[in-house]
């Protein structure tokens, strides 16, 4: 992965969403006022995050709120609740950082089809296991549904005075 610079910072500063988390020490808003400023601090935080492998710690925390499965159903039971995380406005910038660089990579050596279709892209991995196979190379798939994920989420219990 490349260097990050001030500019990409600044660029995706001002290109996100002005909601703030409870994770968040500086209001998105602010942050976006200031964002010349911050930048260069910013990126040398990035970098080093990124040259490392390292994810500060800070940016794990997340703070969970409780969201109802079904409406009508009352929030008074973990186990009727999916849970929704904010993550801090700096952990997401990283992320998003990190995601377009991986997308260019990706997409600058074809190893991921934008623009096509499902059946595309599932036609072209078949058609290149096919093709290892036919010269007798080892050919594997690996398959990751997400579709799932929040279902293995464990909930700590919260005690509330009134249901939502």
């Amino acid at each position: 992965m490349r260097p990050l610079t001030t500019d990409d910072v600044i660029s995706a500063i001002q290109q996100l969403p002005d909601k703030t988390s409870a994770a968040d020490p500086i209001p998105t808003p602010v942050l976006k006022q200031t964002a010349d400023v911050v930048a260069p601090f910013v990126t040398e935080l990035f970098n080093r995050s990124m040259s490392t492998g390292h994810f500060p710690a800070a940016f794990k925390e997340v703070f969970i709120t409780p969201v109802a499965k079904k409406p009508g159903l009352h929030a008074t039971s973990a186990s009727l609740c999916h849970p929704i995380s904010n993550l801090s406005v700096l952990s997401k910038l990283l992320e998003r950082l990190l995601v377009r660089q991986l997308m260019e990579y990706l997409s600058s050596t074809d190893l991921i089809l934008t623009g096509h279709s499902t059946e595309t892209a599932a036609l072209r991995v078949l058609s290149d296991i096919l093709q290892a196979v036919d010269n007798g190379d080892l050919a594997a798939l690996l398959l990751l549904d997400m579709s799932a994920a929040f279902d293995t989420v464990r909930v700590v219990p919260l005690k509330l005075k009134e249901p939502f």
